[in-house]
Formats: C-alpha cells, sequence, structure tokens
C-alpha cells in the first residue's frame, strides 16, 4: 500500500486546517494549567471548546464524506498514532499524565479548598458549571465535560465512518444521548432540585459504581425523600431485575455498546486504536483471570462495606449482619448450584474457575463474621478494601491505565481486563441470552478483518472458518466484525437458546447429513 500509494499518509489541506484549529482551542486550554487570573472565562471556555469541536467536525467531514460509504481504515498500520509509532506514545503518555494529575493532583488543575475561588483550567469552566448547577466546578466538572465533549465529537466522526451501517449509527447515538443526558445534565439538575443529594450517574449500576451503598450515600438517599429513596430502589432493583432482563433479551451490547459511557469513549474516541488489542490465547487466559478476580474483589468489598453500618439486635432491625451475610452467601449458593447443575456443558473448563471464585467469596464471608466481633478492626479492614479497590480498580486501572493506554493497548482495556459490571454481564450473556453472533463459514475468505477490529480481542476470524456461533462473555455486541466483513458472513442475533452454543455441530468433514442437521437446527 504504501508503495503503491505513499501519499495515503500525508494529511490534505482541510485536514491540516482543522488539525490548527483543534490546536488552537487545546493551547487555550493549556494556558490555563499555569495558574494564570483568567478573563472573560466564559467566552475563552466557549472559544476554545468550540475550536476543538470545529477541527474535529472538518477533519471527519473531509476525510470520510470525499469518499464513498464503506469502512475507511486505510494506512491504520502506516499511521504512527494507530500503529503504536511515536505519536502514540506521546498521546499515551499525556493521556496518562492528566488522568495521574486529575486523580492524585488536582490542585494542580487549580482545585482549590471549599470557601476560596477556583484557579487554573477548573476556574475557566466556573461559569458552565454555575449556569447548570449553580456551583463552582470541580474537577469531575472539568472531566465530565470534557469527556462528554469527546464522545459528541468522535461520536459524529464514528458516524460518518460507518454511515452506511445503521445499527452503528443507532448504538453511537445511543451513547451519545446517554452520556449527554443521564451522565452530564441530569446530575447537575439534580443538584439543583435537592444538593443534599449525592451525585448518580442514572446510568451506571453497582458494581461499575461501587460505591453507591456506603453508608454516607444511603443515609444521604434516605434522608433526600422520596426522590432519594426512589434512586436507592431503583439501584437495588437495576441489579437484580432490570440487568438480568435486558442481558436475556439482548446480551450484554445493551449496556456495554448501547448505554455505558466507559464503552462509549471506547467506541467513539478510541474507535483508531481498536486493532491494537492482543488477539492471543495468553492475554484471553489473563483476561478472564484479572477480570474475575475484580469481581470477586468488588463483592467481598461492597458486603464488608454494608456489613459495618447494618445492626446486630434482631428486636430494633430485620435486617441485620448476620441476616445479610446469610442472605448473600445463600444468593451466591443458588446461583452456584444453578449453574453447575443446568449450564455446566456450557461453561466448560471454565466451570473450575466459577468454582474458585465462589469458595473464595464464601470463605471472605466467614472471615468477616469472625472479624465482627473485633468492631474496631473489622471497620478499619473493611475500609482498608473500599480504599484499596478505590485506589487500584477506581482510578489506575479504569483511568490512568483504562483511557491513558489507548494508543498502545487499544481502546477497551478497561472493558475487557477490569470492569467487574462486564464480568457480571459476561457471564449472564454466555449462561442464558438469547444473544449471539452467527456465522457462514462457507462465505468466509479468511480475511482477518473482524478478527483484527474486535477491540475485545476475539479471534472471529477462527469461529467463522468452522461456521461456529460466536458467544463469548467478554464480546460487547459492537457489530464492528460484521461490519468490516467483506462477504457478510457474521450477523448479530436475538434468537431461540437452543443450539445456541454449537460448537458440536461444527462440520470439519463429510460425515454429517448436512439436509438432517439443517432440519434439526430448524425446528430445534
Amino acid at each position: 500500500m504504501a508503495l503503491t500509494k505513499p501519499e495515503i499518509n500525508h494529511l490534505s489541506t482541510k485536514q491540516k486546517l482543522a488539525v490548527f484549529t483543534g490546536s488552537i482551542g487545546l493551547f487555550i486550554l493549556a494556558l490555563t494549567l499555569f495558574g494564570m487570573n483568567i478573563p472573560y472565562k466564559s467566552l475563552l471556555l466557549a472559544l476554545s471548546l468550540g475550536l476543538i469541536s470545529i477541527g474535529t467536525i472538518i477533519f471527519s467531514n473531509n476525510l470520510y464524506l470525499s469518499k464513498s460509504k464503506g469502512i475507511k481504515n486505510d494506512a491504520v498500520w502506516f499511521k504512527s498514532i494507530s500503529s503504536r509509532g511515536v505519536l502514540a506514545w506521546v498521546l499515551g503518555i499525556l493521556l496518562t499524565g492528566f488522568y495521574i494529575v486529575l486523580y492524585f493532583y488536582p490542585e494542580y488543575l487549580g482545585q482549590t479548598a471549599s470557601d476560596e475561588p477556583n484557579k487554573g483550567l477548573i476556574a475557566l469552566f466556573d461559569p458552565l458549571s454555575e449556569l447548570l448547577s449553580g456551583r463552582p466546578a470541580s474537577q469531575w466538572f472539568v472531566y465530565g465535560t470534557l469527556y462528554t465533549i469527546a464522545i459528541l465529537i468522535f461520536g459524529y466522526k464514528f458516524l460518518l465512518k460507518y454511515r452506511h451501517n445503521r445499527y452503528e449509527q443507532l448504538r453511537t447515538v445511543s451513547v451519545m444521548f446517554f452520556q449527554l443526558a443521564f451522565a452530564f445534565l441530569i446530575p447537575e439538575f439534580m443538584y439543583v432540585m435537592n444538593s443534599d443529594l449525592p451525585y448518580y450517574d442514572l446510568k451506571n449500576i453497582w458494581p461499575l459504581n461501587y460505591y453507591n451503598f456506603e453508608q454516607y450515600r444511603v443515609n444521604a438517599f434516605i434522608n433526600s425523600g422520596t426522590i432519594g429513596l426512589t434512586m436507592l430502589i431503583f439501584g437495588v432493583v437495576s441489579i437484580f431485575v432490570i440487568t438480568p432482563i435486558l442481558t436475556y433479551k439482548y446480551g450484554k451490547r445493551w449496556y456495554c455498546s448501547w448505554v455505558c459511557g466507559c464503552g462509549g469513549l471506547a467506541e467513539t474516541a478510541g474507535d483508531s486504536f481498536r486493532q491494537l488489542s492482543d488477539k492471543s490465547l495468553f492475554a484471553w487466559n489473563i483476561e478472564r483471570w484479572v477480570i474475575h478476580s475484580v469481581l470477586v474483589f468488588v463483592v467481598v468489598m461492597t458486603t464488608a462495606v454494608i456489613y459495618t453500618y447494618l445492626g446486630y439486635d434482631p428486636k430494633k432491625y430485620w435486617l441485620t449482619r448476620d441476616v445479610f451475610l446469610y442472605l448473600v452467601a445463600g444468593f451466591l449458593t443458588l446461583i452456584f448450584v444453578l449453574t453447575m447443575i443446568f449450564k455446566r456443558h456450557e461453561l466448560g473448563k471454565d466451570a473450575k474457575y466459577g468454582a474458585i471464585g465462589y469458595f473464595i467469596i464464601i470463605i471472605a464471608l466467614i472471615v468477616i463474621h469472625l472479624f465482627s466481633s473485633q468492631t474496631k478492626l473489622f471497620l478499619f479492614k473493611a475500609e482498608t478494601l473500599r480504599s484499596t479497590y478505590s485506589f487500584f480498580i477506581g482510578a489506575i486501572f479504569s483511568g490512568v491505565i483504562g483511557t491513558g493506554f489507548y494508543p498502545i493497548f487499544g481502546n477497551r482495556v478497561w472493558c475487557r481486563f477490569g470492569c467487574p459490571m462486564a464480568a457480571i454481564l459476561g457471564f449472564q450473556q454466555r449462561m442464558f441470552s438469547k444473544f449471539r453472533i452467527t456465522t457462514n463459514g462457507g462465505q468466509c475468505i479468511s480475511c482477518g478483518n473482524c478478527s483484527t477490529y474486535c477491540e475485545m480481542g476475539i479471534d472471529v476470524r477462527a469461529y467463522a472458518q468452522k461456521g461456529e456461533n460466536i458467544v463469548r462473555s467478554s464480546c460487547v455486541g459492537c457489530g464492528i466484525c460484521s461490519a468490516v466483513c467483506p462477504r457478510g458472513v457474521l450477523k448479530l442475533e436475538n434468537d431461540s437458546m437452543n443450539g445456541r452454543i454449537n460448537s458440536n455441530d461444527i462440520l470439519l468433514g463429510n460425515d454429517v447429513d448436512l439436509m438432517d442437521l439443517v432440519n434439526q437446527n430448524k425446528y430445534s
């Protein structure tokens, strides 16, 4: 490709103008980092965000609208930014540095004590924050604003790139809407309605929002009256009712590819890096161990935290500490037993990993019960668990590594290796969901596009070559594998659960009655 068309990596005049325009907007933001007193904050903020957005839109229009419809991944391995080149490493270092400062050194962004005016970058966002909620900006408001802008403008770029594919357009509009409305605007409006109500992103469900059942938040919800109690109940119902039903009908894609903000940023701003995900068996093994370890950690941590603020006396409280532990242990045992009895053959060798995780949690619950007699020591242990999870998983993994390392490890590092929500939905998807990606092995030409652009590291081509349905816990149903297939081999479906996992039906020779097999699948 480079020999026949060496200019393919060169930017056009309009693209250079667009890059220059966006760079001016970024330069304005960078100037505020020096802590100078900023005049005309509203004008500068609008100018900065406007120039960044306009530059991205102009660049996207020139990149895609001048070409015919269809997937345009031209020269993706020849561009420094998308092939772990120098630009990729520079961008990765800058993003990682930003996340480190954001989480651990917000004073360098201009964060001050509550009774002092903000400075620097955070002060620049004060007018917008005061407009929406009547309070000064914080580092998290700045982050939320930039996060939302990134999803919106890169979502526009994504829409142009995949404008031939209705499925990709619909789910991209969906994540843009949920990020703008549910993650950004509604929490700000809720603060205006009730300032005592804790911040709550309505689309974030436990265990993704692992902090939702801490004592101060539960008390705040209860003390906020009807709306607070409603939100608390909604959080519980989401875990045990809404999530399983939607996953049963549509697979985990309903959340990971249509609603989640983490997935939204990965799909839009991270689209240029999806080919960098590791497809090796080694990476798959690491993925299964790490993500399920995180899930075990968050279950134990949340149980311990809730346990600390429950009462002892059954005459005063119906939900005592002992009752709570019995309920958790009973629920986990029920899930474990039903899975092993009815779905063991679908788990295969992964069943032992599930057994290990189950017994670790049960042992942890026993330890919690034994430590409960030493209240002060146990409170310390529970807080240690929470702070450890918050630091390593909530900050380092989901932020610094999960997003900062987009240009190096791909755009779904957090979703693939660290998100406990993805682990739960993945378990539900594999065990009792109607969703699968069907394949037509006879049409596959082994081009490898599907595997290359699978952001979750799934070797899709290996399934397609054998005509095997793709039912993987990690699959987020983004549909890119189907979109980039030149032969229409792959199709996302919600159908009967019969024959969904069909590894035993793969045709490897002429020892199968094809018509008999087709009829069996047709009427099963």
